[in-house]
């Protein structure tokens, strides 16, 4: 066996558990189905506050992305791409909502981050996963953490958009122009 192919035997085991453990479960809650509403502790520009489903409902469309934990990589990229197209979701009439039940002790400082939220919209704390077990968003492989999922609910609590994709790189798109089709039809 020659030293690359020992090499790759090596690490493949290693690979295919972090592509396991990284991969979300595919999002459940199909559009027109009802979102459960919640209620969560969270954080806006580094300063506690609560957030309700509900009440954000009421001023239009909310963009709820589940993600697995503050201060990681795929994490704080996903949250500054939020931060960045914040004003073109409020354009729309959306609010960004994040949520996630991993390294909770983080996410005060991670709202605040000019590197990740800029304070521009609130991160919620899920202990125990409760509110992305509600809306089938956890690891498959880790069930007490958030995957990463988004949704895009409009005022009448129904799912407009689902999308689950472990790179975070989609997201904001999928459901910028989620948010951008409603507004047009809502017309």
């Amino acid at each position: 066996m020659s030293r690359l192919q020992g090499l790759l035997a090596s690490t493949l085991p290693a690979v295919a558990l972090a592509a396991a453990f990284a991969a979300p479960a595919q999002a459940a809650l199909a559009p027109g189905v009802r979102a459960p509403d919640f209620k969560a502790s969270a954080f806006l520009a580094g300063k506690p506050m609560a957030f309700s489903l509900a009440e954000a409902r009421a001023k239009g469309p909310v963009v709820v992305y589940f993600f697995p934990a503050a201060e990681t990589a795929g994490c704080n990229l996903e949250a500054r791409l939020f931060a960045e197209a914040v004003d073109e979701f409020k354009k729309n009439g959306a609010t960004v909502i994040g949520v996630t039940a991993g390294n909770l002790d983080r996410l005060q400082a991670f709202s605040a981050d000019i590197e990740k939220c800029s304070g521009k919209f609130p991160v919620a704390s899920d202990p125990g996963a409760r509110i992305a077990s509600q809306y089938d968003a956890t690891l498959a492989v880790r069930p007490g953490w958030s995957s990463r999922t988004s949704y895009v609910i409009a005022p009448d609590g129904k799912v407009l958009h689902a999308f689950s994709a472990s790179s975070p790189n989609d997201h904001v798109t999928e459901t910028l122009s989620a948010v951008k089709a409603w507004k047009s039809a809502a017309r």
